[in-house]
This record gives structure tokens, sequence and C-alpha cells, in this order.
């Protein structure tokens, strides 16, 4: 019996990416799916976010990142745009984010339509492997949804924009419920791991449960 997880994501982490790898390992070794769970980036969830955290964090998680990445032969870089619109000056994040919610949108319908793990990894990888400048232009988000057999997912996406963003926040308010707030966050029978570091701990706990190698 296949088990299944949630998977809650943001395209804006470069965390959630540096996951993708191992739990795409994790689904081909074992008979697991991940339920992709999309969510907003917590610097457009709280308003301020960047006024108020720890100025030693963001270099830190530069550094970390790359750090990773390294280690595990992951093509990395920070995408070109950033995913979310903000000042470099004063760290205040726009209003409108038309970016963001833009793939997040189509991240959520993939997940509905039974595609969203083949979506979110080629999205994700165009976005942060450093591969490409440009990742929002030239219909290469619909070549993603292409390619993970989901034609016309960004006109879709679009057209319902309100129903997609009830959907991101349900996710989110499923995260609280769980009892985390970040990403990556994978939940498994209403039991909570964060971070890309505990795909481990996730593993052990499914196996507890009959998790079975392919």
């Amino acid at each position: 019996m296949t088990l299944t997880f949630d998977f809650h994501f943001s395209f804006r982490s470069p965390y959630s990416y540096l996951a993708m790898p191992l739990i795409e390992r994790l689904q081909a070794e074992y008979d697991a799916a991940a339920n992709m769970r999309i969510v907003r980036p917590i610097a457009v969830r709280i308003p301020g976010f960047f006024q108020t955290v720890n100025p030693l964090w963001p270099p830190y998680l530069a550094k970390d990142c790359k750090r990773i990445a390294e280690m595990n032969n992951i093509p990395y870089r920070w995408p070109r745009p950033d995913p979310i619109v903000q000042d470099r000056e004063t760290r205040t994040v726009a209003a409108e984010q038309p970016h963001i919610m833009r793939v997040s949108r189509m991240g959520a319908l993939a997940a509905e339509r039974g595609a969203g793990f083949a979506f979110v990894r080629n999205a994700s990888f165009l976005m942060w492997s450093g591969h490409v400048d440009g990742w929002n232009e030239g219909g290469q988000l619909e070549g993603c949804a292409n390619t993970a057999g989901l034609n016309d997912l960004g006109r879709d996406a679009e057209k319902d924009a309100a129903r997609l963003d009830a959907i991101i926040e349900a996710n989110e308010a499923g995260q609280h419920t769980a009892g985390h707030w970040g990403v990556p966050l994978f939940v498994f029978e209403g039991e909570p791991f964060f971070g890309q570091d505990r795909v481990d701990h996730l593993l052990w706990r499914m196996k507890q449960r009959g998790l079975k190698a392919r």
C-alpha cells in the first residue's frame, strides 16, 4: 500500500528546492507519494518580516544553502529574477507579487490535477538551478507544465486565481495545524518533520508504519 505524506513547499525557499532531489529519490526507492501543498513565502505572509529578522540570518542562509548544494551536487543559484518583489535597500516587500503568485497558483493547480510533484520539480529546477535567467518569461513555466503532462496550466491558473489562492491559504493553515510554520515541511499521519535534513526521520517513521521498498 502506498503511504502518502504532505509536502508543504514554497517556490521562494531554497531549502524547499534542495529537498526536492531527496524526496524524488525517496519516492523512486519506496512505495511512497508526496502530496504537494504549495504555500506563500513567509516574507509575503508576514508583513514586515525582514524588518524584524536577525540581520545575521540572511547571509547565513546564503552560505548554508550554497554548502548544502555543493555537498549534494545540486545545481544552485538564487533565482533571477527573485520570486518576490522586494526593495533591496529597505527590504520592504511589495503588496503585489506577480511572480510568486503565478508560479504558486500553477503549483496548486498541478497538485489538484495529480501531477504536483512533477511540475514543482521541473519549475523549481528552472528557477533555482542557475541554468537560465528570466525563468518567468518566454513560456518557460508553461514548458515545465507541458513536460509534466499539464497543458494550459498557466492559462487555467490565471483564470482560477481566487480559488487557487484559497487552496494555498488552506495549505498554510494545514502547516499551523500540524504544528509548524516553515518550509520544507513534511507531514505524515499528522506528525511534522521540518527541514530538508529531516527526510531521513520521515523515512524512518514511514518504515515503522509499513513502508515497503519498490
